[in-house]
């Protein structure tokens, strides 16, 4: 414990022109004269620790003082915080282990180059979700400590296609992709290693069973974590309106003709899945689609569908739907 108390002083006070002893006492958790019997401990180390008295008083290390850097570059470490920044913005890591990697990147930087590291202000990374909530983080650090101490969990799972199911799982990690976070385990209802989205799991027990966990390593099932080779399908769009913004979000430039009167001609290659006619609906009105015939008469096809559920009948759809305003049915979310 002091080991890890000593290296954390030594980080603070390479990452800070002057720090005073009650500073480190408070963020470190003991007593001012554990701090200084540490500060002492330090200089006897050989660390050039320096003190200065009065209202601007503290301690610093010496400006030529520095850690080994370990053939790292300035850039690189620069370019190190910026993704540790990045990852502070996820709601699930927790913030006080994200800055204590901070710390010690930035003691790997003399500090007579300490200012030059808000050269990763130029650049951003924001892994913050749309969706985020306490119920979410939660969710996350459950599933986190099952991980950790072996324990099976039970929840019930929404798979890509709807269906809604019951699984046991042996968790074995959790991996960030784009802006969602994902467990790797084996399941025992399907007798098979599975990946499941954090955001699709609903009803979670974390159970009081242990397992012993497999042989099969992390870092296997995350590179076997791959979608099947997908069958495509040229489209050919006119875009016009709000949703030539979308195409810009979606397409490639070199996809995109733009045409006398302002409107988008796209050529693209797209996976041919279930999702395909919702992403086009979303354009609503501001795309036609030229080719295929086939894809075409598909968008209208579910556009009637989706049109028929609003279609005047005299009766309101809630009515006709059985849908009362007025009952709580909170308590059916989710259930089976």
């Amino acid at each position: 414990m002091k080991l890890e108390r000593l290296m954390a002083i030594t980080m603070i006070l390479l990452n800070r022109r002057r720090v005073q002893a009650q500073e480190l006492a408070d963020k470190l958790e003991v007593s001012l004269r554990t701090i200084y019997r540490d500060l002492e401990s330090l200089s006897l180390a050989g660390i050039p620790i320096v003190s200065y008295t009065g209202m601007e008083g503290g301690y610093e290390i010496m400006d030529n003082f520095r850690l080994d850097r370990q053939m790292l570059s300035f850039d690189e470490l620069v370019a190190l915080s910026t993704a540790l920044r990045g990852l502070q913005s996820t709601q699930a890591l927790d913030p006080t282990n994200i800055d204590r990697l901070l710390d010690k990147v930035g003691a790997l930087v003399s500090q007579a180059e300490q200012g030059r590291l808000g050269d990763s202000d130029l650049v951003q990374i924001d892994f913050t979700p749309w969706k985020k909530s306490e119920a979410e983080r939660d969710k996350y650090e459950a599933v986190h400590q099952a991980v950790k101490d072996n324990k099976l969990i039970l929840f019930h799972y929404t798979d890509a296609k709807g269906d809604d199911t019951e699984r046991k799982i042996e968790p074995m990690g959790l991996a960030l992709k784009g802006y969602a976070w994902y467990l790797h385990g084996y399941c025992l209802s399907r007798e098979d290693y599975r990946t499941f989205r954090l955001s699709r799991i609903r009803d979670l027990q974390v159970l009081s069973d242990s397992f012993n966990r497999r042989d099969m390593p992390l870092s296997i099932m995350n590179a076997q974590w791959v979608k099947p080779r997908q069958q495509t399908i040229d489209l050919v769009l006119r875009i016009s309106g709000d949703a030539k913004v979308y195409a810009a979000d979606h397409f490639d430039e070199n996809e995109i003709e733009r045409l006398a009167d302002g409107s988008l001609l796209v050529r693209a290659r797209l996976p041919h899945e279930k999702w395909l006619i919702s992403f086009l609906l979303q354009m609503k009105t501001d795309v036609l689609i030229l080719e295929p015939a086939h894809i075409a008469a598909e968008v209208r096809k579910t556009a009637l569908e989706v049109a028929a559920l609003y279609l005047d009948s005299g009766q309101p759809v809630s009515e006709r739907l059985g849908y009362d305003p007025n009952f709580n049915h909170s308590g059916d979310l989710g259930g089976h």
